[in-house]
């Protein structure tokens, strides 16, 4: 098996641990990564770099490792255009507009809504993602949540299901009845195709009662949770999460000190959607606030057709410095090494010898320019399984 090197890095984000007592990222300043087959097989000084078959030479920009988007919505058809234009024209956000897609999604074919999620996963690897989750939760009907999960297992092994996305319209009057849809035929029906089971525990949606229902029955099937927690209010979620072991609570928008507290004091990562808050102008997530208590923090783009219709991990960095407290060192360690740690995951997210060869290349000679340059297109490579793809 013949080995690359990409050398002449200016700077090399690693995300490895050993090397975390001077700096977050793990920094390789005139740097060098060797790849072979689909892994990374040595980082290092370039001048120390093992020889090679073949050589890529980085102009002296920056390489760090492949975004990690641990929280998507990526299964659906239609467009929300008129809800935003409204929104933005003063009109709040709420969960039911949710509705609109289900609607939508279920009329659908398979060949649509696979059109759609291929779509905007080329869209996400042009912008450095090269591990994604996504979910169901717009088809809300036995068959329509199996198929939504048959179709994303085809691009990816981190999926979720989120049959607990709503209350179906059909069982708008019986919120019980719908509950144990979803933790009794829909889960039996879902399970196979997916890895993760999710709830949105929020004011009109799901309170703490049925989102514990729903996530220890998925758990009882093998599913490992993660939750839709504290977005649009204070309650229940974040608690919920720690107590069942979550890999994630996302969004973590309301919290108290005692949820705080929780998360960093737990395996459960605090998944922050800043793209949720630009697309509804809510108030930000307080990241600074959670990684001063040590927690670990994950930024991901929540793409979805209603609050977030961002595939731009880049652009999720930019807004975490800019409005949520975070270092652009934090914010790059989030949306990488971060979104691993969501997905329980550690051969993705570093450039450590083993992981995976999923790297970025930058025209930029460092990565804070993600958040310095914001908006530009600054991702000139990507490679994923050692392969490059743009």
């Amino acid at each position: 098996m013949s080995a690359t090197v990409i050398t002449n890095i200016a700077t090399l984000v690693t995300n490895d641990p050993s090397l975390r007592d001077s700096d977050p990222l793990g920094l390789v300043r005139d740097a060098a990564v060797v790849i072979e087959g689909d892994r990374v097989v040595w980082t290092g000084e370039a001048s120390k770099a093992p020889a090679t078959d073949n050589r890529v030479d980085a102009g002296g920009r920056a390489v760090l490792p492949g975004f990690v988007d641990s929280h998507s919505h990526l299964v659906f058809a239609g467009d929300r255009t008129e809800e935003f234009n409204a929104r933005m024209s003063g009109r709040p956000y709420s969960a039911g507009g949710i509705r609109t897609t289900v609607a939508a999604t279920r009329a659908a074919s398979d060949a649509e809504l696979e059109a759609t999620l291929t779509r905007y996963l080329a869209e996400a690897l042009r912008q450095g993602t090269t591990t994604f989750e996504t979910k169901s939760g717009y088809g809300l009907t036995v068959e329509d949540e199996a198929r939504a999960l048959r179709l994303a297992a085809r691009h990816t092994d981190e999926v979720t299901y989120l049959g607990a996305h709503v209350v179906a319209p059909e069982y708008a009057d019986d919120p019980a009845g719908y509950v144990a849809l979803v933790t009794g035929e829909m889960l039996n029906a879902c399970a196979p195709h997916a890895r993760w089971i999710d709830v949105f525990c929020e004011q009109g949606a799901f309170d703490g009662d049925q989102a514990r229902a729903v996530l220890t029955a998925g758990k009882a099937k093998g599913l490992y949770p993660r939750i839709h927690a504290n977005q649009l209010s204070y309650g229940p979620g974040v608690q919920l999460a720690v107590e069942l072991d979550a890999a994630s609570a996302d969004h973590c928008t309301h919290l108290t000190d005692a949820d705080v507290d929780a998360l960093a004091n737990s395996a459960t990562v605090a998944t922050l959607l800043p793209g949720a808050e630009f697309s509804t102008r809510a108030a930000w997530p307080d990241a600074r606030r959670l990684l001063d208590a040590g927690a670990t923090v994950a930024l991901s783009t929540d793409c979805n057709p209603g609050s977030s219709f961002t595939s731009s991990m880049p652009f999720c960095v930019a807004l975490a410095v800019r409005d949520m407290g975070m270092t652009p060192d934090e914010a790059v360690r989030a949306a990488t090494a971060g979104g691993a740690a969501a997905l329980r995951r550690t051969d993705v997210g570093r450039l450590v010898p083993g992981a995976y060869a999923d790297l970025v290349l930058l025209d930029a000679p460092s990565h804070v320019h993600l958040a310095y340059r914001p908006g530009v297109p600054l991702v000139t490579g990507v490679w994923r399984r050692g392969v490059r793809e743009v």
